[in-house]
C-alpha cells in the first residue's frame, strides 16, 4: 500500500457553516478547496444549524480536541407548546400543549432558577454521542431509544426575549462545550407546564472565535496554529528549549507558566511547537507535540 503523502498545508479555517448541510459536509468542502485530504472539524452542528465551525487542516487537525473544548454561544428560538422528536423543528410533532398566559418574565424567572450555572442535561437521542460504540443519532434512526445518563454542563449566560408571537422566544446562551440547547428548549418547556421545541440555530462564537471573523466553505482562509490556541494561556522558549519540546521532553514551569493549563508552547519564532499540560506543581509535560512544518501566512 502505498504511504500517504504528508500534509501539505497546516493551520484553523473559522467556517459559516450554512443551513442543510453537515459540518462533515463541510470538510470535504475545505478538503477541495484546498487540496488538503487532513481536515477534521471541532463541535458539530446540526445539519439545519449555522454558525462557526472550527476546522482543523494539516497538523491543526491534531488541536481539535483543545477547540472542541472551548464554550460556545449560540442563538436560537424557543417554541412553545409543540414537542418534536428530535427536540427541534425537524422532527415529527410528538405532542401538543395549550400553554396560554405564559409570560417574559415567567420564562426568564424559571431559566434563572432552573437552567443557569451548574446543572445536569440527559443528552438527546439525536446527538452524535457514542454509546457502546455506536452514536444515538444512529440508533435513533432505527427506533432505538437507550438510557443516557445525565452529564454536568455549564450554562454561563441565558438570556430570553420575546417576539410577535407570545409561543415564541429568542435566546441566547454561552455554554460550555458538550451542552444540547436543544435540550435546553425541550427542558424549558417542561418546566414552564408543558413542552417545547428549537428552531433558528446559529452557533455565534467558539471561544474567541466569533461570526464575525467567520467565512463560508469556499472563501476559507487559514490563520497560524499559534493563533488556533489564543484562547490558551501561552509560553513562549528559546530555541534550546524548543528542541527539547520537538523531543517530547518535560519542562520546569515558572511564573511564565499561568494557571493550571494546557499551555500553548511557542518558539522563538512565534510559531506553536506544542501543547502541553501539567505533571505537578513544578513540571509540565507535552501533551501534543506538533512536527516541524511551515504554518500559512
Amino acid at each position: 500500500m502505498a504511504r500517504r503523502k504528508p500534509a501539505q498545508v497546516h493551520g484553523l479555517a473559522v467556517v459559516d457553516k450554512p443551513a442543510g448541510v453537515t459540518s462533515h459536509d463541510v470538510v470535504g468542502m475545505l478538503r477541495r478547496h484546498l487540496h488538503e485530504r487532513r481536515v477534521g472539524h471541532a463541535g458539530t452542528l446540526d445539519p439545519d444549524a449555522t454558525g462557526v465551525l472550527l476546522v482543523g487542516v494539516g497538523n491543526a487537525t491534531r488541536l481539535l480536541r483543545f477547540l472542541t473544548a472551548l464554550g460556545k454561544t449560540y442563538t436560537a428560538e424557543v417554541v412553545l407548546g409543540v414537542e418534536t422528536s428530535t427536540l427541534d423543528d425537524s422532527g415529527e410533532i410528538t405532542a401538543r400543549h395549550d400553554m396560554p398566559g405564559i409570560t417574559l418574565q415567567q420564562v426568564r424567572d424559571v431559566v434563572a432558577a432552573h437552567l443557569t450555572g451548574p446543572i445536569m442535561q440527559v443528552p438527546p437521542m439525536v446527538s452524535a454521542l457514542k454509546v457502546d460504540g455506536k452514536r444515538l443519532h444512529e440508533l435513533a434512526r432505527e427506533g432505538i431509544e437507550v438510557e443516557r445518563q445525565p452529564r454536568p454542563v455549564t450554562i454561563h449566560r441565558f438570556e430570553v426575549d420575546g417576539t410577535d408571537d407570545p409561543l415564541v422566544y429568542r435566546i441566547e446562551v454561552t455554554c460550555s462545550s458538550g451542552t444540547y440547547v436543544r435540550t435546553l428548549a425541550a427542558d424549558l418547556g417542561t418546566l414552564l407546564g408543558g413542552g417545547a421545541h428549537l428552531r433558528r440555530l446559529r452557533r455565534t462564537a467558539c471561544g474567541s472565535f466569533d461570526e464575525s471573523q467567520a467565512v463560508a466553505p469556499d472563501q476559507a482562509v487559514l490563520i497560524t496554529m499559534a493563533e488556533a490556541m489564543r484562547d490558551y494561556a501561552s509560553v513562549t522558549v528559546d530555541a534550546d528549549t524548543a528542541a527539547l519540546v520537538r523531543n517530547g521532553r518535560k519542562l520546569p514551569t515558572d511564573d511564565r507558566w499561568t494557571g493550571e493549563g494546557p499551555w500553548a508552547v511557542l518558539d522563538p519564532d512565534g510559531d506553536l511547537i506544542a501543547m502541553y499540560e501539567r505533571v505537578d506543581a513544578r513540571t509540565a509535560k507535552p501533551d501534543v507535540v506538533i512536527p516541524a512544518s511551515p504554518d500559512p501566512g
